[in-house]
């Protein structure tokens, strides 16, 4: 399909009625947990007991609705804390790049898929990982394979972008050398593209987050690129969505923000209770596909280039500035820091400013940055598929350097707090996906990948929730059910774990009931 083809929202829709008192019954609190029952009313959690105990001990009313869940699993709501959801739910209806292993591949595939793509103003494709190939992209290939139409294919990281000359004129850089652009520079030109309307976007967007429920996602912190807040005031104006959304704010967008007074946990629309206000993005750094990834050593074959090292996106200066800024307003900032040196220059920042908040991905970390995110109470939001997809190019252009690669482990024995996302649509959105990565260090059938970084499966669930290991009374109502205990469970049924039902503020968003 074409970025165009989609269905629209739904405007007649009314939001659900609050479901009335229930009780859950017979469920395993927790993975590998007691047989308990389990109230929710008014959106949040107000008994739990043992199944053995007298049913009035859980607060049972006469009008309270009883669901037995024959010994299944109720876990806390799993949480995506790295999406962007406007580019995900695009992702879902465009060409997939995944898998290609050269440059020539993408422009067969492009060429085969432009002969029954609908009409567009732009063939849009998405997840290629040049990263290993041995040819380059061009827009040389993309015109032979279509010359006549507009196309954009986006990486898989997301940062970088290949266009054929069409789209590049059509994005007013018809003098652009190669057509493959890097970084900031590839988002203003997609973002200089013709987009689909917003309340087509906006149904994409519904879709994705009800997929996600379904797989017991009961909320995502959205970094999707531009205003996000406004995004996000617009899509729940009429209904609530299907997930919690924390809605990312960018530089750009900071003194808007601030002049309304809006702070990190700020409720925005009217669904305030579901959509609020997250942290403020912020770059050091870009990729490690796109070798940009700010190292202290050289990328293998760059050493004689300007940017052998990768690049700086913030200046430490601008940085310790703009986080300061926000954190006096209220607003914590998130930190995307790939590279070591990227990460101590993020950890430096938040020494200096003394603020709560995030570092995203902390993919490569020196020894001594490691116990620094317990000091400075900084999150380390991280993606463990991203550690068995991108394996192979670590070991090429992180050669001897991998033992600090993805270092999960390592990071919760000093005592971070881990928090997973996919950064869909570099990888799915789907948490089991993380945790299953995170468990076994490989997803292909090839032997884990650096072993001794693989997390206990209590420590993975509780990174995919946000924290929650326990649910106890006075938690939101914010929970998941599942066919299979995730302790005892082997790699690939953790991948496919079977969701049951999943309850989203008291709101039953996915399953039978």
């Amino acid at each position: 399909m074409t970025e165009f083809a989609g269905t629209s929202r739904d405007r007649t829709a009314k939001a659900p009625p609050r479901g009335t008192p229930t009780t859950l019954a017979r469920v395993r609190l927790g993975s590998g947990g007691p047989l308990a029952r389990v109230r929710v009313a008014d959106g949040t959690v107000t008994h739990v007991v043992a199944e053995r105990e007298d049913p009035a001990a859980a607060g049972l009313a006469a009008g309270d609705r009883v669901l037995d869940l024959d010994g299944r699993v109720l876990l806390p709501g799993l949480w995506d804390a790295h999406v962007h959801l406007a580019e995900w739910a695009g992702a879902r209806r465009r060409l997939d790049l995944s898998g290609t292993s050269s440059a020539r591949e993408v422009a067969d595939r492009v060429r085969e898929h432009g002969r029954t793509a609908p009409a567009g103003p732009v063939l849009f494709g998405y997840g290629f990982r040049d990263g290993l190939w041995s040819d380059a992209p061009h827009k040389d290939l993309l015109d032979a394979a279509l010359p006549d139409r507009p196309v954009a294919l986006v990486s898989a990281d997301l940062h970088a972008v290949w266009l054929n000359s069409a789209c590049l004129a059509l994005a007013g850089r018809g003098d652009h050398p190669t057509g493959l652009v890097r970084e900031h520079e590839g988002h203003v030109i997609l973002a200089a593209l013709p987009e689909a309307p917003d309340e087509v976007v906006d149904g994409w967007v519904a879709d994705a987050c009800r997929a996600a429920a379904a797989r017991g996602v009961t909320g995502v912190i959205d970094f999707q690129f531009g205003d996000t807040v406004g995004a996000w005031e617009r899509r729940s104006a009429d209904r609530p969505p299907a997930v919690r959304v924390a809605a990312a704010v960018y530089p750009a967008h900071l003194d808007a923000a601030l002049e309304r007074g809006l702070r990190t946990g700020s409720r925005i629309g009217p669904h305030g209770e579901l959509v609020r206000v997250g942290p403020l993005k912020l770059f050091t750094d870009g990729s490690l596909n796109t070798r940009t990834a700010l190292c202290r050593d050289p990328y293998p074959g760059l050493e004689d280039t300007g940017e052998a090292y990768g690049i700086e996106q913030t200046p430490p200066g601008e940085l310790v500035r703009l986080m300061r800024r926000a954190a006096a307003h209220g607003v914590e900032p998130a930190v995307h820091a790939i590279g070591d040196r990227a990460n101590t220059v993020a950890l430096d920042a938040f020494e200096a400013v003394r603020c709560r908040g995030r570092i995203e991905h902390a993919q490569l970390l020196s020894a001594e940055d490691l116990p620094r995110f317990a000091e400075l109470d900084v999150v380390a939001g991280v993606q463990p598929r991203h550690a068995t997809d991108d394996r192979d190019v670590a070991d090429r252009h992180w050669a001897g350097r991998t033992a600090r690669a993805f270092a999960y482990a390592d990071l919760l024995a000093a005592g971070a707090r881990l928090e997973f996302g996919s950064d869909a649509p570099v990888s799915p959105l789907d948490p089991w996906l993380a945790v299953a990565s995170a468990v076994s260090r490989t997803d292909d059938g090839r032997p884990a990948w650096h072993p001794e970084q693989r997390l206990p499966v209590p420590a993975a669930l509780a990174a995919a929730a946000r924290g929650r290991r326990l649910i106890r009374v006075g938690d939101p109502a914010d929970l998941v059910v599942v066919d299979a205990d995730p302790l005892t469970a082997d790699p690939d049924t953790l991948r496919a774990m079977p969701v049951h039902a999943t309850l989203t503020d008291g709101h039953w968003t996915h399953g039978p009931y």
